[in-house]
């Protein structure tokens, strides 16, 4: 492996922390924040179907309204952007359906040519139990959730992924349930506070003894 690539990728994750305070009077630029956004566009998901949707709350009101149903965390309110990525809750054949429009329109593939494809996935997904869709929808989001944050981190643009907020509240806020969408996890982007204290703490991870298991 390219050696100053190397450095770069582990410089990178080891920078990168769960930001406490954020620098309200720095914002990310339109450049780099569309950067972003097709960063998490580009993410992998289960069979390519993206069974969520990316939120970007800017309106400063309704910021303020998710800061007590977030635990009153500053970050809500004080970083440059404010990403929520929501789970559909429930799903039928149109989730496989539109996926596979897609792909025949995207590759220029006959759509009879993907039935058999489509018809798998839907025997793997339509007949879960509607906690279960939830469940695997949810575990989508946060596979995006890592892309966006890895992206963020290569251009030392900070976050802090946040799962201490209320759901239900939030689902009501930004009018999520009429969507059949659930707020699966939410990430506050921008700059740190130079107050922030937490940047100066060591990195603490398990050891690669306790971590990795070869077989």
């Amino acid at each position: 492996m390219n050696s100053i690539l190397e450095k770069s990728i582990l410089q990178n994750r080891t920078w990168r922390y769960a930001t406490k305070k954020f620098d309200s009077t720095k914002k990310v630029s339109e450049e780099d924040f569309k950067l972003l956004m097709e960063s998490v566009r580009l993410s992998a998901s289960s069979y390519g179907l993206q069974p969520y949707k990316v939120l970007v709350i800017s309106n400063k009101e309704i910021r303020e309204n998710l800061k007590p149903v977030s635990w009153g965390q500053s970050q809500i309110t004080d970083a440059s952007h404010l990403i929520v990525l929501a789970n559909q809750i429930d799903f039928g054949s149109e989730l496989v359906d539109d996926y596979i429009s897609n792909v025949a329109e995207t590759r220029n593939i006959p759509l009879d040519g993907l039935q058999q494809y489509g018809d798998f996935m839907k025997s793997k997904l339509i007949d879960l139990p509607a906690e279960h869709k939830a469940i695997w929808t949810s575990k989508q989001a946060y596979i995006a959730l890592g892309n966006l944050m890895q992206a963020a981190a290569e251009l030392k643009i900070d976050t802090c992924p946040m799962e201490g907020f209320d759901a239900e509240k939030y689902d009501e806020i930004l009018g999520l349930r009429e969507k059949g969408l659930s707020a699966a996890v939410v990430l506050p982007i921008g700059y740190r506070s130079e107050e922030d204290e937490t940047q100066h703490y060591a990195k603490v991870r398990k050891s690669k003894e306790d971590f990795f298991t070869y077989i």
